[in-house]
């Protein structure tokens, strides 16, 4: 035979036996994707809710203690202000810890100014409360320690039926300057009176 017939045999057999390598036998070269599929779908619901931090009385350490709420995001966008104290008025889930807002309490505007949020409720808000300068603060910073925890507010004003400088009933707190956070959320009410 002749020399380069022999080498165009050799030639065609390489190229035959490496188009055959790598189109069937050469798998390591494709990469095999596994889908990992989560154990339980994360529905878009749960993908739109955060948690808010509401805070009530507990009656057995005298103080404010935060309460977890897990709710749609949505609702915080359109309206945070009215939510949060939505929420407030309805009261805690944790039978350990009591309501703040007096039962009746309607809320008749709310408005934000610079950082001061004002807050006007309907009378039942001084007429309709248990009275006691303890449970009086409890009500107050109730609120302003839920509401500071959007950050535009720094501040709590507090109105009844659109008048300002009124008062609870035993006139022990007023509410002629607005009210700010208590810094230590777990720290007995009559602890901090600094801010009133």
């Amino acid at each position: 035979m002749n020399k380069k017939i022999i080498i165009a045999i050799i030639v065609v057999i390489l190229i035959g036996v490496g188009v055959w390598y790598f189109l069937f036998y050469n798998k390591n070269d494709e990469t095999e994707v596994n889908e990992i599929i989560p154990e339980e779908e994360i529905s878009e619901e749960q993908m739109r809710q955060t948690i808010v931090s509401l805070y009530f009385y507990n009656e057995n350490t005298k103080s404010l203690v935060p309460e977890g709420r897990l709710i749609d995001v949505k609702e915080l966008v359109d309206k945070p202000y009215d939510k949060l104290i939505e929420l407030l008025m309805q009261g805690p889930n944790n039978g350990e810890l009591s309501k703040t807002i007096p039962e009746g309490t309607k809320v008749n505007k709310i408005e934000l100014k610079g950082d001061t949020l004002y807050i006007d409720f309907s009378k039942e808000f001084v007429d309709n409360h248990e009275g006691g300068e303890e449970k009086e603060k409890a009500t107050i910073y109730s609120i302003v320690n839920t509401m500071t925890n959007l950050t535009e507010v720094n501040s709590i004003k507090i109105l009844i039926d659109g008048e300002e400088n009124k008062a609870f009933n035993d006139n022990k707190i007023k509410f002629d300057d607005p009210f700010v956070v208590i810094k230590a959320e777990d720290e007995n009410i009559e602890e901090n009176t600094n801010s009133i």
